[in-house]
């Protein structure tokens, strides 16, 4: 029997859902709507859960209770190729296989949109040749993944998941382990992806740098969501104590007057 659809509300949401690993619950009761055309980023200390409601909106983890759903329909109701054409995933520590180019990756991006009677196309070559362009890695086509920087392979999963053509793209932790210009680069980078009309929900760290690339904030703790909403209306001294438990000033960013977190200054310094 198919399942009826749902009233039209935003591609991407979770209703009530509780997820967790074997006989861990991570959150209980969970309710997030991802606004169409946002760049959503989802913050919160270590642990409190946003790894794992990235996962639960990718449909690598179902829920025990509650539902997701994309399009108006329980994501866990859809094919696996149906949710890939509408959803693309950047997983935390992406390992490309040995041996394999750049070209051969970012192909891989293509999969979704194979079937037995559609093979590679001229469309599928034209995909995948601007994926490369708009994440400035056509000039290294022809290179092994494994000996490209940590910046450009991730510039390179990009490219790969660009080339899935989806209109959500979901991004776990995409600046890990990248120094602070790389950093920049990615972000920059996810900034121009959303500016063309992509939807993105990312999980980051760095406090700083999801108000200054979002559009709109979830702030996690201890598996419950705190605030949700624009940056410059919920970000303040009193929400980043009650999410992080760190003292602060939240002061203009210079440069871009989104909200920049200013940690208080130790009283016992070294020296």
């Amino acid at each position: 029997m198919t399942e009826p659809p749902q009233p039209a509300r935003d591609r991407l949401r979770a209703e009530a859902v509780s997820l967790g690993y074997d006989n861990r619950l991570v959150t209980d009761d969970l309710t997030v709507s991802i606004p169409d055309g946002s760049f959503t980023v989802i913050v919160g200390p270590n642990a409190c859960g946003k790894s794992t409601l990235l996962r639960g909106l990718a449909r690598l983890l179902a829920p025990r209770h509650g539902t997701v759903y994309l399009d108006g329909r329980s994501i866990q109701s859809l094919r696996s190729k149906e949710v890939a054409r509408r959803l693309g995933l950047l997983p935390q520590g992406s390992h490309a296989p040995d041996g394999i180019t750049v070209a051969d990756l970012v192909a891989r991006g293509r999969y979704p949109h194979q079937r037995l009677l559609r093979q590679w196309s001229a469309d599928d070559e034209r995909v995948v040749a601007q994926a490369m362009v708009d994440t400035r890695v056509d000039d290294l086509a022809d290179r092994l993944v494994d000996e490209l920087s940590g910046g450009q392979r991730q510039r390179v999963w990009l490219a790969m998941v660009l080339a899935q053509q989806t209109p959500i793209l979901l991004l776990d932790e995409p600046t890990t382990y990248l120094d602070i210009a790389h950093q920049v680069e990615v972000l920059d980078l996810c900034a121009g992806l959303h500016r063309d009309g992509r939807t993105l929900v990312a999980v980051l760290h760095d406090l700083n740098q999801a108000c200054r690339y979002a559009t709109h904030l979830v702030a996690m703790r201890g598996g419950s969501l705190v605030a949700q909403g624009d940056p410059r209306e919920i970000v303040d001294a009193h929400l980043v104590e009650e999410v992080f438990g760190l003292a602060c000033r939240v002061i203009d960013d210079p440069e871009t007057g989104t909200p920049l977190v200013i940690p208080a200054a130790s009283r016992h310094r070294i020296g």
